[in-house]
């Protein structure tokens, strides 16, 4: 992991480098070519901007000096390229500063809280002073901190305070073991040789490349040449050229991104001059080689043709000396020289590193000759066949194959974007064609080509986790796997790269194939372990790891330490338990982990508890393995759901058990672990269902999942909450009840307050009863309905005890009376009773005014609305929670039993919501009727009914009562909630046509009315039901016409003769004296006895005066005065006394009645009514 990281910040933080070199380099070709530039100081001549022909061979933008030139063209614009030079390398000599006076801030190149104890890796061999390791200080390289005054301030690279949840762990990939490098050659050695070997290959094929220091040079030219003002023509490269300098340039930028030594990358990378000059230098080596090409010869090459003057600074030299030394001693001390040459070439090795020998104390013929001997051997050891008469092979194929299998390794490495290390580079498919330019120079057929690529992509999937790289890996190990092993020298050549490894704690050897799917092997065990942690940020991964696992075969040992593969394969007894263990031990792990993140994180989270958070962890590991995990398993392990639910069922019953015990009531902690451990034991229940019943049925370890204690525990706790909770609601809706004014909440809400803060209290029960989340049953679901009942009910129960009986409202009826002219009034009047109310009755009409009727009225439609709304919502709770405890039951289930359950909740929701409903529904019926009556019998008793039609029809006609109505019903539209308001409107018209009828049957004694006095009623009655219809805005004609119905039959009796209602009661009386009812005999159409007699009371005729006064002995109507009084004992004639008198008509019981049997009629076409509006 820390080398990944190291590497990681090094790519950073060179590119950052080139960047800055790049345009840095910009920046000077935009000053020298703006004109500014009066004289530009060479180191071989001084030239003028109008006569200047520079040499720019002499001139290196990388190490001349940015504010030196700006200071130039400031004080005249002459620039002096030497003391550009010298004042870059001054400047070098410090670290990089930001522009601050005190020039105390300063750039650090690695961040000192993060950086950890000093490497440990082994030193440079060269030992460089501290002065020329100062030159190379980076520019403000990503991750780097500023320091400023003793302060620290975070840059990029910050490290986070909070720890990831569940940290990943990086494992190293297993290496090789190919033989060690006698030489301790570096990686950025390798790189650069890698490099070299690769501009040499293609140079050998034929293809052609333009260095950048080339173009650099082109681009130059053409700069001076503007300083001149004349314009040349550089002749342009070909097409094929330019695109292949494109792509090595691509290389080499890849490449030197990845030197190590962070000190010193400025200079020690593979730069343009240095990349030009190997370039020169490996032409003429090439030309010169005759067959293939090999490293002995491309390093004795380039020590001939570079030379000190070639590099910035000694130290690059001296590195770049010692590598070649290096390779030259890697590949030509083999067994294939005698003695003697070996000690020959380890002598020149050795005056060639000797940096004072070899560059000051030897001529040039001397180090030609050195050289040359060293060239004699290498040319014998090429002249050698290969090994196992491989074609076109060498003993650098064999010998050499630790040096050759890491240089290709290195330049596939080089592939990969610097910028984005989980993407190939856009032209990695041309890029690789050139790497297998060299091929035949390091000995990599195509199968260990494909080998290597594989092994290189997985390699970089391990350190960037990008399941693309993967994917790839494995197509190119499939290559490997499917290729057909008919050429056996090849095997026998592939055989021979032995990598030496440690297996069961002793030394084998394995070929170069075996040994990469044995560390591919090893990384995809290490990992599948525990998969849990590896695969918790992608889990997309996962699949394709056991997809490679599975190809490259998982290894492990034998009884007798053998070391043996085993490939996964569905349906085998061996992969399904060794898929099994993975299971097994990765879901210990993740236990294991759990627990101690929630031991270490308890004391920091507050209102919750241990058990809590353990369970909601193992939760989130279930869902993993239910929908990650398990479904790519059960490919080779049918039952790992069921493993992995059993094992996290035991971690945590075991944990719980021991609390479960002791809860005796629902307190704050059992809230808080009890609905974690349920949902815990829900989600295992289905991983555990998820497999298929014959998977549970086999497993030798099926012993069913048996559900935590939860419900057990949790039925008496829940029902004595709920029962602590009825109390206390039962107590808040008579408070709210008690203090309830009866004012409309707003003109949109024009209910109460009382029964908003009282669903309010319920929908809160409900909430908290399911959001307890335990397992629930009917009980439950009983007490709570029970709850929701008993609160309801009582508050309906309160409403309705604030009526009276309508009764109260309607006047007394009048004695009965026959008509008489008025005579004088000599003898004193007798008073019409009046009706007394008792107190408590009194108290309570008065209370009942309109308004406070409207709230009621609009409060009991609120009821019956919300409680619809409450069971809607408690339905769907109930259901959800009921769906997830039949998830956990078995899948056999009968589906009977469901139903029977569905049949058992609708018969409870049957018994408390719409008893509810039908008990407001049947409150909003007697309360509307209670309106209309009090409208009509109470409020306007005095202005309407008291005044209608009194003393003569012609000079109280209706139209002057009927504003008094409209004023009414326009208050009550205003209270009334617009779903009821026309049921209101409907008992205000039954009402009125109720009061219209008792002012004609029960008007009194001032009320009498002839035959001309008919055909005003009939438009007076007309003009009261064309009131309430309002032109169709109102009620329908039908109802209207319906409620009318009496009204108008009573007025059809005014306009008959006298004789024939005499004729009418007396047929009447004899049904009634000989028990019958008119009604059963047929004659529907004859009225009762009752209101013919009314109706001669109050006709205005003499025949009927006489038929009253003969017959019943009735007073005239002129000895009373209907106005008002308050003598009780006043004998009045009632039509019960009259009745009792009179033998001749022999009633029975049920036909002694005066205004109940009026009231009776009333009621029954009320209902008729009723049913039509509802």
């Amino acid at each position: 992991m820390d080398h990944h990281h190291h590497h990681h910040h090094q790519s950073s933080s060179s590119l950052l480098v080139q960047r800055y070199r790049h345009d840095r380099r910009k920046l000077i070709d935009f000053l020298l070519s703006s004109g500014l530039v009066t004289e530009l100081k060479t180191l071989t001549t001084t030239n003028r901007a109008d006569t200047v022909s520079p040499l720019t061979d002499d001139i290196d933008f990388d190490h001349l000096s940015i504010d030196y030139i700006l200071q130039c063209l400031q004080s005249g614009g002459v620039v002096d390229v030497s003391k550009a030079m010298e004042k870059y390398r001054a400047e070098s000599t410090y670290p990089v500063t930001i522009q601050s006076q005190s020039r105390n801030s300063y750039f650090l190149l690695s961040d000192p809280d993060t950086s950890g104890s000093p490497p440990r890796r082994v030193p440079p061999p060269i030992k460089v002073n501290q002065a020329s390791k100062n030159t190379s200080t980076s520019f403000n390289q990503k991750g780097h901190s500023i320091v400023e005054n003793g302060r620290e301030f975070g840059f990029a690279n910050q490290v986070s305070t909070s720890s990831p949840k569940m940290p990943i762990v990086e494992l190293e990939i297993p290496s090789l073991g190919l033989p060690n490098l006698k030489t301790g050659l570096s990686d950025d050695d390798l790189r650069e040789s890698a490099y070299e070997l690769l501009l040499a290959s293609m140079f050998s094929s034929g293809v052609g490349v333009h260095s950048a220091e080339a173009r650099r040079k082109e681009k130059n030219a053409k700069l001076f040449s503007g300083l001149k003002n004349k314009r040349d023509k550089i002749s342009q490269p070909s097409q094929s050229s330019e695109r292949h300098a494109q792509l090595i340039d691509t290389v080499r930028i890849q490449m030197q991104l990845f030197i190590s030594d962070v000190i010193n990358i400025i200079y020690y990378q593979i730069s343009e001059a240095m990349d030009a000059c190997t370039r020169r230098s490996l032409l003429p080596i090439i030309s010169r080689i005759q067959g293939h090409i090999d490293l002995p010869q491309i390093s004795l090459g380039l020590l001939s043709g570079v030379f000190r003057s070639d590099f910035p600074n000694e130290k690059s030299y001296v590195q770049w000396k010692c590598r070649q030394a290096n390779i030259l001693e890697e590949l030509l001390c083999s067994a294939n020289l005698v003695p003697n040459e070996h000690l020959t070439i380890k002598s020149c090795l050795r005056k060639i590193r000797d940096t004072k020998e070899w560059d000051v104390s030897m001529s040039v013929t001397e180090r030609a000759e050195v050289l040359s001997l060293i060239r004699q051997a290498a040319l014998k050891l090429s002249s050698l066949p290969g090994k196992f008469g491989i074609r076109d092979g060498s003993c650098y194929w064999t010998d050499g194959y630790a040096l050759n299998i890491r240089l290709y390794e290195k330049l596939l490495f080089g592939m990969f974007d610097v910028l984005d290390e989980d993407q190939l580079v856009e032209e990695a498919d041309e890029v690789l064609r050139l790497i297998k330019l060299t091929c035949s120079a390091l000995g990599v057929t195509a199968k260990m080509h494909n080998a290597m690529y594989g092994w290189t992509l997985f390699q970089q999937f391990a350190r960037t986790d990008e399941g693309m790289l993967l994917e790839s890996a494995i197509m190119e190990l499939q290559k490997v796997l499917t290729a057909v092993d008919d050429d056996e020298i090849e095997g026998q050549y592939i055989n021979s790269l032995v990598c030496s490894r440690e297996t069961n704690g002793s030394q084998v050897g394995l070929s170069m194939m075996q040994s990469i799917f044995l560390s591919i092997s090893i990384w995809c065990d290490s990992r599948l372990q525990d998969y849990h942690l590896h695969f918790s940020q992608k889990p997309n991964n996962f699949r394709k790891v056991m997809n490679l696992a599975s190809a490259v075969g998982i290894h492990f040992y034998g009884n007798n330490g053998e070391t043996k593969t085993i490939k996964l394969k569905a349906g085998d007894k061996i992969s399904a338990k060794t898929v099994r263990k993975y299971v097994e031990r990765s879901t210990k792990a993740a236990c294991k982990r759990v627990a101690n993140t929630v031991h270490h994180r308890e004391p920091k989270v507050k209102g919750t508890h241990p058990l809590a958070l353990l369970a909601n962890e193992l939760r989130l590991i279930a869902q993993f393995d239910l929908n990650v995990f398990c479904p790519v398993l059960c490919d080779w392990c049918p039952e790992s759901m069921m493993i992995s639910a059993m094992l996290l069922h035991q971690f945590f019953g075991e944990r719980l058990n021991p609390f479960v015990d002791g809860i005796t009531s629902l307190s704050e902690d059992v809230r808080y672990v009890l609905p974690a451990a349920s949902m815990l034991d829900h989600e295992l229940t289905l991983l555990y269902n998820s497999s298929s019943k014959a998977d549970r049925l086999h497993h030798p370890f099926n012993q069913g999942l048996n559900h935590y204690k939860i419900g057990d525990v949790c039925k008496p706790i829940i029902i004595d909450w709920v029962i602590a909770q009825h109390g206390q609601i039962i107590e808040w809706t008579g408070r709210a009840f008690d203090i309830e004014d009866w004012q409309p909440l707003s003109l949109q809400q024009k209910q109460g307050a009382s029964i908003v803060e009282i669903f309010r209290i319920l929908e809160e029960t409900v909430d908290q009863f399911f959001g307890l989340k335990l397992p629930l049953d009917i009980t439950h679901l009983q007490a709570l309905l029970s709850v929701i009942f008993h609160s309801l009910d009582a508050y309906l129960f309160k409403v309705l005890d604030q009526l009276v009986v309508k009764n109260h409202l309607y006047p007394l009826p009048p004695p009965l009376t026959r008509y008489t002219e008025a005579t004088m009034a000599i003898v004193k009047k007798k008073l019409i009773e009046q009706k007394f109310l008792d107190e408590n009755v009194s108290n309570k009409l008065n209370q009942l005014t309109t308004r406070r009727l409207c709230v009621m009225l609009n409060t009991l439609e609120f009821i019956h609305r919300q409680i619809g709304m409450l069971e809607d919502g408690i339905r769907k709770s109930w259901t959800s929670c009921n769906q997830r405890c039949a998830k956990e039951e078995s899948p056999e289930t009968s589906e009977s039993d469901q139903m029977t359950c569905g049949e058992t909740v609708d018969e409870l929701f049957a018994n408390t919501c719409n008893i509810i409903r039908d008990t407001a529904k049947d409150a909003i019926t007697k309360i509307s009727d209670f309106i209309g009556a009090r409208v009509v019998f109470w409020d306007l008793r005095d202005i309407f009914l008291s005044q209608l039609y009194r003393g003569s029809v012609s000079s109280t006609r209706l139209d002057t009562y009927l504003p008094h109505i409209d004023n009414v019903l326009d208050t009550i539209c205003n209270l009334i909630d617009d779903t009821i308001r026309d049921l209101v409107v409907l008992s205000v018209c039954r009402a009125s046509l109720e009061g219209y009828a008792w002012v004609l049957l029960d008007g009194g004694p001032s009320r009498a009315f002839s035959d001309s006095d008919i055909r005003m009623m009939e438009d007076d009655l007309n003009n009261l039901k064309e009131f309430f219809i309002a032109e169709g805005e109102g009620l329908p004609r039908s109802i209207v016409d319906k409620e009318a119905k009496f009204a108008e039959r009573i007025l059809d009796l005014f306009s008959l003769e006298s004789e024939d209602v005499i004729q009418m009661l007396m047929t009447a009386s004899e049904h009634i004296s000989m028990g019958l009812n008119s009604h059963s005999l047929g004659h529907s159409h004859l009225p009762d006895a009752q209101t013919l007699m009314r109706v001669l009371c109050h006709k205005k005729d003499r025949e009927a005066s006489k038929f009253l006064k003969r017959q019943y002995e009735l007073p005239m109507s002129s000895d009373y005065d209907d106005t008002s009084t308050s003598d009780p004992t006043a004998k009045l004639p009632f039509m019960s006394d009259i009745l009792s008198r009179s033998a001749s008509f022999r009633w029975d019981k049920k036909s002694h009645k005066s205004y109940n049997s009026f009231k009776k009629k009333l009621q029954e076409a009320t209902n008729e009514i009723r049913n039509v509006a509802w």
